[in-house]
């Protein structure tokens, strides 16, 4: 019994020293495979990446820098991996040697890789070096891709011969654009860029057109648009109207100019008005008062006027009559009422000698309307001693007319409110007024009136004595006080020239 029980013992023991043998083995016979994920071209480490074997073993992840390591990989054949979403996966085979650590390093490109880029896009309208394109003109292309599953996007790029300025428009998705406020006469060059998202963006050539010529607009008038006065110009029928200012800007008082085909203008700059001048387009605006802005009792009544064919501006501050040229320079006072009441309006001829002037009080009435000549003295007076608002002035061509509104109610308040303006011609040769405004409606008010080219017609301002209604531009044959005829709804401020 003792015998078996050794031999028994014997037994486990070789058992237990086998078993301890086939470990030391199988330990033996492990290794390791590390390395590196970097994306393709760029060299930057890519995390998260899921590295495996096949046969299965340990899977792990790259760290932020890209690195990963397995341990503890029997030795063998394998097919190592590297995969993330948004990647290409990558095999690669390798063999695993015990005690030994091999490096494989990964360079993962994106999936799109192999995605083809945008075929460039091709111009349609208008065609290259098209003339007479309007100032608000359709873009059209057409653009494709050789993968059909992209998304194309589109961005335009505008160029001008005239100035500097680039237009660009971005994250286009149709094929057309509509491009306002285009400048008159001006040639244009256009690009479109194509992108997938994905590959470079692609350019197409480049195609030209040239907007139209000004349109003949001899009328120019004001909008309020978003509590500013937008200045506008249109046709004598006051069917081709065109916006010149910016809705953004408080732009008023526009006077034209055919000589130097100029519009002056005043402009709100902070708590100051100051005088500009723009083309008869809208282009090329310039501020031509600096150190003495234009000022009077009330701003919606100031008023001033070329002189010198053009080469300069006369304007009013307070009591003073000041005389610039049209391109800022050579400032000059060249009247200051004796009695310091205010400046409010001046109309003269070009090269004429005789300038017509309106004055009145810090609360716009004791108004007195007159000609000087190029001394200061006065020539003549037109109105005077009356009660009531007045205004509106203007002279003919042969300086024997003037023409202004004057409020026959003799109506005064704080408010300045007129309740029965009407239209006038001084004939300066007889020394007598006519009344333009014997058809007028009851209840209305006939303001800012301006000779016609032809002076057989003044345009004028008819609006509710409500001080609040809409305001129309009407023009009324001198000659037929009874052929009132509305050219413009929501007008006001006109000039004809």
């Amino acid at each position: 019994m003792q015998f078996i029980k050794y031999i028994a013992l014997i037994v486990v023991t070789v058992m237990v020293m086998m078993s301890c043998g086939e470990d030391t083995i199988d330990l033996q016979g492990l290794g390791v495979v590390e390395g590196r994920v970097v994306q393709s071209g760029t060299n930057e480490p890519l995390e998260n990446v899921k590295i495996a074997t096949n046969p299965a073993s340990s899977t792990v992840f790259t760290d932020q820098d890209g690195f990963y390591s397995i341990v503890n990989i029997p030795a063998g054949e394998y097919s190592l991996s590297a995969q993330k979403d948004g990647l290409l996966a990558e095999f690669e085979a390798i063999s695993v040697i015990a005690d030994t650590s091999i490096e494989v390093v990964f360079e993962l490109e994106l999936e799109t890789a192999s995605n083809r880029p945008p075929n460039a896009a091709i111009l349609i309208s208008p065609e290259d070096n098209a003339q007479e394109t309007p100032t608000t003109v359709e873009l059209v292309w057409s653009g494709s891709d050789p993968d059909t599953d992209d998304n194309l996007t589109y961005s335009v790029r505008i160029q001008n011969d005239f100035n500097s300025e680039i237009l660009e428009f971005e994250n286009i998705n149709d094929t057309t654009l509509t491009v306002a406020n285009l400048m008159f006469g001006v040639k244009y060059f256009w690009q479109v860029t194509t992108s997938d998202g994905i590959n470079d963006p692609v350019n197409s050539t480049v195609a030209s057109f040239t907007t139209q010529n000004p349109p003949n607009n001899r009328i120019v008038f004001t909008r309020l648009i978003e509590g500013n006065s937008v200045i506008f110009s249109a046709d004598e029928q006051g069917e081709t109207v065109l916006q010149l200012t910016s809705s953004g800007r408080n732009s008023f008082r526009p006077r034209r100019n055919p000589n130097t085909s100029k519009i002056a203008f005043l402009r709100s700059i902070g708590s100051q008005t100051h005088l500009f001048t723009m083309d008869e387009d809208g282009t090329n605006q310039q501020q031509i008062t600096g150190q003495v802005g234009v000022n009077g009792f009330n701003l919606e009544a100031v008023d001033f006027t070329w002189d010198a064919n053009g080469a300069q501006l006369l304007f009013p501050n307070q009591d003073k009559l000041y005389r610039i040229n049209n391109d800022g320079s050579g400032l000059e006072l060249v009247y200051q009422t004796p009695d310091g009441s205010l400046i409010t309006e001046i109309a003269k001829n070009p090269g004429s000698n005789i300038t017509v002037v309106k004055t009145n009080n810090l609360d716009g009435y004791s108004v007195r309307i007159f000609t000087i000549d190029t001394t200061g003295a006065v020539v003549n007076i037109i109105l005077e001693g009356v009660q009531g608002a007045a205004g509106g002035i203007d002279i003919s061509i042969d300086n024997t007319k003037v023409l202004y509104a004057y409020d026959v109610s003799g109506f005064e308040n704080v408010n300045y409110r007129r309740l029965d303006t009407r239209l006038f011609i001084y004939d300066l040769t007889t020394n007598t007024a006519t009344d333009l405004s014997t058809d007028k409606p009851s209840g209305t008010n006939d303001l800012d009136p301006r000779f016609s080219p032809n002076e057989a017609s003044v345009i004028y301002v008819n609006t509710s004595n409500d001080g609040v209604s809409q305001q129309n531009i009407q023009i009324l044959p001198i000659n037929d006080l009874v052929a009132r005829n509305t050219l413009l709804s929501n007008g006001a401020m006109p000039d004809w020239e």
